[in-house]
C-alpha cells in the first residue's frame, strides 16, 4: 500500500485513500469527542531556540555546522516553555557534542503546518545561497492525517522538499509520521484507525525520502516502549504535543541518524548488525518494518535491484538524555 501512494505521488496519481468516505462518517462521534480533549492547553508560544551552541569548542578555523530544523509544530518544538526543551535545540547540542564543532541552528518550522507547507519551508532555507546548511532534520505529517490530505498529495510535498535539498547540497533527516493512535484521549475504533493511517503514511514517506536521496527515522509511538508504559510522561498537557522527555526521547532518536549522514558516526556502528535485524532490503519492504517499530532509520543503499531499489534498515542504539542536557541545552 506505501508503494502504491508513492507511486502515486511520483506519477501524479490520486494514490490510495487513507480511510472510505462511509469509515469516516462511522467515526465522526469519536472524531468530536478526541476534539474535545486533544489540544487543551497547549502554550501559545514556541520557544526560540535559534543560535550557536557548542561556541565554546575548538572550530579549528572550520565555521559552526549548520542544522535547520522545517516541519509542524513538534519540529518547532511546541508544547514546551523553555528553549533548551525544543528537540532543535537538543539536536544541536548533541551534534556539537558528537561533532566537537559549533552547530548553528536555524528553525524555519511552523505549528499547524502540512506537507504542502514544505514548499514555503524550503524556499526560505534556499534563499541565501551562501547559508545552505549542512543538514535539515524535517518532522511532518500527523496534520496531514488529521486534515485528511490525500497521501499521495502529501508525500508528494515532502519527496520534492527533500530533492531540492538534496540538489542544494544538505543532508536531510526525516521523522516520519507520529503513530496518532496513541493519542490518549482517542477511543477505539479511531485509534485503530488513526494507527493504521499514520503508519501507511509513515511507510509511504520512507519510501518518498529514500528514493531522493534522505534517511528517515521512524517516530511511531512516540519512539519505542517508552511510550507504552508512561504515556502520560511522554505526553504534555494537552495530551497531543509530547512533554519535554517526550521531545528530549525523539531527539535521541534521530541524533544518530543525523551524526550518522554527515559522517560523525563510528564506523563499526555503520555496518548492518543481524543481531539486531538489520541488514539490506527492498524499499518498500524496509519502509514497512520500520513503520511498525519506533526509531528505525531507513536509508538509501544500492539504486537498482530485481524488486526495485534497495535501502538499509538500522536500529540505532538510543542514549538517554542527561538531565543536566535537558536543563542547560541553550544557545550561547
Amino acid at each position: 500500500m506505501a508503494r502504491r501512494i508513492a507511486a502515486g505521488a511520483a506519477y501524479g496519481g490520486g494514490g490510495i485513500g487513507l480511510a472510505g468516505a462511509a469509515a469516516v462518517g462511522l467515526l465522526l462521534a469519536e472524531v468530536q469527542l478526541a476534539r474535545r480533549r486533544v489540544g487543551v492547553g497547549t502554550p501559545g508560544r514556541v520557544p526560540n531556540a535559534e543560535g550557536l551552541y557548542g561556541g565554546t569548542l575548538p572550530t579549528a578555523g572550520e565555521p559552526p555546522l549548520k542544522l535547520v530544523m522545517l516541519g509542524d509544530s513538534t519540529a518547532a518544538g511546541q508544547g514546551v516553555h523553555r528553549a533548551g526543551q525544543t528537540p532543535g535545540a537538543l539536536l544541536a547540542s548533541g551534534l556539537a557534542a558528537v561533532a566537537e564543532r559549533p552547530v548553528r541552528l536555524r528553525s524555519v518550522a511552523l505549528p499547524g503546518a502540512r506537507s504542502d507547507d514544505l514548499d514555503r519551508q524550503v524556499a526560505l532555507v534556499l534563499a541565501d545561497p551562501a547559508r545552505v546548511p549542512d543538514i535539515c532534520v524535517i518532522m511532518i505529517g500527523a496534520n496531514d492525517v488529521t486534515h485528511r490530505m490525500p497521501p499521495a498529495r502529501s508525500v508528494s510535498h515532502l519527496a520534492s522538499a527533500v530533492r531540492e535539498l538534496r540538489a542544494a547540497g544538505a543532508e536531510v533527516v526525516v521523522g516520519t509520521c507520529p503513530d496518532l493512535g496513541t493519542i490518549e484521549p482517542v477511543r477505539q475504533p479511531l485509534r485503530w484507525l488513526a494507527r493504521h493511517v499514520s503508519r501507511q503514511l509513515a511507510a509511504a514517506q520512507t519510501i518518498g525520502v529514500v528514493e531522493q536521496g534522505g534517511r528517515t527515522v521512524s517516530l511511531g509511538d512516540l519512539l519505542g516502549p517508552e511510550f507504552a508504559r508512561n504515556p502520560r510522561e511522554l505526553f504534555g498537557p494537552d495530551n497531543y504535543h509530547p512533554s519535554v522527555e517526550g521531545y528530549a526521547t525523539a531527539a535521541m532518536a534521530l541524533l544518530p541518524t543525523v551524526c550518522a549522514a554527515l559522517g560523525l558516526w563510528p564506523a563499526d556502528e555503520e555496518r548492518p548488525d543481524a543481531s539486531r535485524r538489520e541488514g539490506f532490503l527492498p524499499v518498500a519492504r524496509a519502509a514497512a518494518e520500520a513503520a511498525s517499530e519506533a526509531g528505525t532509520e531507513v536509508a538509501a543503499a544500492a539504486p537498482t535491484g530485481p524488486r526495485g531499489p534497495w535501502a538499509l534498515l538500522k536500529r540505532r542504539r538510543r542514549r538517554r538524555v542527561p538531565e543536566a542536557v535537558l536543563n542547560t541545552a541553550v544557545p550561547d
